[in-house]
């Protein structure tokens, strides 16, 4: 569960740190009793992201201005979502933007800490720009400095992110989070920091013990949608659009492939992040068995046409990843699954031709890469592609091709 950015940001302050003086927005006319000065930036609270890129964030310098705004935020559908609510903030001029973030590492069971001196990386260069520390023992204020020296920062500047760092780890284990992200890092001419921008992912297995998250949960589930977008909050025609299942191993990778898929005439499905184990998983999962279960649930997916796998940077047992999606390729080659086959009340003398577009980015997955090229030569549903571009236009390409056919 994903909490709203000025959800966040009550948080961060509460917790110690630096914010900018903000105000929730739920009508335009509660610009009239604005309490911060001008000039303020309205943000729309979705939980999609790219809202600058679509209008969903602007910079106002008068009431008049800003309630003409907030009257196009409100309306504006950003994939599918109207906001409920807007954000108005003090603006901030920055004169360097860095990226933060406390994650937790399925793969080695530990809280990692991300800093770039860059706050928007090219998902192709984040192995290069990405610096990390695994916190792997008890948390001690060593492993911020530790994080902010890698990033090359120096004397005050240096102790702000490290203080920032600290601030960002007390609230990702105060309140059982899988992710406390800032980006950006605002840094001004007087180096001072300010988190413009967070994001926080709740461990579903944790709002339980967290009555406070709970109550925002139950605000968050009822989201208003955009009707010409989901028919009404009926999600019976967004399910019959679903052609092209998404797996990757971050959540970033998937937003961008996502984004690519949409914007190329393609029709995204359900999208799965390998990298974390799913909230039903009660005991640690390797990648392998992620793949597995992730594989077959697209395939149980009756509207899922293509499988769109896009690995970046590196997985756990590479060679055993690519084993996985081996035998899935043999156990589902020729049939529907049985539930698909039930479900749909098709004849098994026709077939969904599932398709699987495989690109694998890294040399670390190398050997991957030549396990799937030796099974590519004799197996009809395997494409492996270098490029996310071409493996995305592949997947739209094949979708738009017959989805059924005769068995021989």
């Amino acid at each position: 569960m994903d909490l709203l950015e000025y959800q966040v940001k009550e948080w961060f302050g509460e917790i110690g740190i630096p914010v900018l003086p903000s105000q929730r927005i739920d009508h335009p006319t509660d610009l009239k009793r604005l309490k911060i000065r001008y000039p303020i930036v309205l943000k729309s609270q979705v939980h999609a992201g790219e809202r600058e890129k679509v209008g969903g964030v602007r910079m106002v310098e008068t009431t008049i201005d800003a309630i003409a705004a907030a009257q196009t935020i409100f309306n504006l559908s950003i994939w599918g979502e109207l906001p409920e609510v807007l954000l108005a903030e003090s603006k901030y001029n920055s004169h360097q933007e860095f990226y933060l973030a406390v994650v937790l590492d399925t793969a080695v069971c530990r809280p990692v800490l991300l800093g770039s001196t860059e706050a928007d990386i090219d998902l192709e260069l984040a192995d290069q720009k990405m610096q990390y520390v695994v916190v792997e023992q008890e948390f001690s204020p060593f492993y911020a400095r530790r994080l902010a020296l890698k990033m090359g920062l120096q004397g005050t500047l240096m102790q702000s992110v490290s203080t920032v760092l600290e601030k960002m780890y007390q609230l990702f284990v105060q309140k059982d989070l899988d992710l406390v992200e800032i980006n950006p890092l605002g840094v001004n001419l007087a180096g001072e920091v300010m988190a413009l921008n967070g994001k926080v992912g709740v461990n579903e297995r944790a709002i339980g013990r967290h009555p406070e998250i709970a109550a925002m949960a139950a605000k968050i589930i009822p989201r208003h949608y955009d009707k010409s977008f989901s028919n009404g909050r009926d999600w019976n025609n967004l399910e019959k659009q679903r052609r092209i299942g998404i797996l990757g191993n971050g959540t970033g990778s998937i937003l961008a492939t996502y984004d690519l898929v949409a914007s190329g005439g393609g029709k995204p499905g359900i999208c799965l992040n390998l990298r974390h184990a799913a909230i039903t998983d009660l005991s640690p999962t390797k990648f392998g068995d992620r793949l597995t279960k992730g594989l077959n649930t697209l395939a149980a997916d009756k509207n899922t046409q293509v499988i769109l796998i896009n690995l970046l940077g590196s997985i756990p047992q590479p060679e055993e990843a690519a084993q996985a999606i081996a035998q899935f390729i043999q156990q589902n080659k020729g049939e529907y699954p049985p539930s698909i086959a039930k479900s749909n009340g098709k004849n098994l003398s026709q077939h969904q031709s599932l398709q699987l577009v495989i690109r694998l980015a890294g040399s670390e997955l190398n050997a991957a890469k030549e396990v799937l090229a030796a099974l590519q030569t004799h197996e009809e549903g395997l494409i492996l592609v270098e490029d996310l571009d071409e493996a995305v236009a592949t997947a739209v390409r094949l979708t738009k091709s017959h989805a059924y056919k005769k068995v021989s």
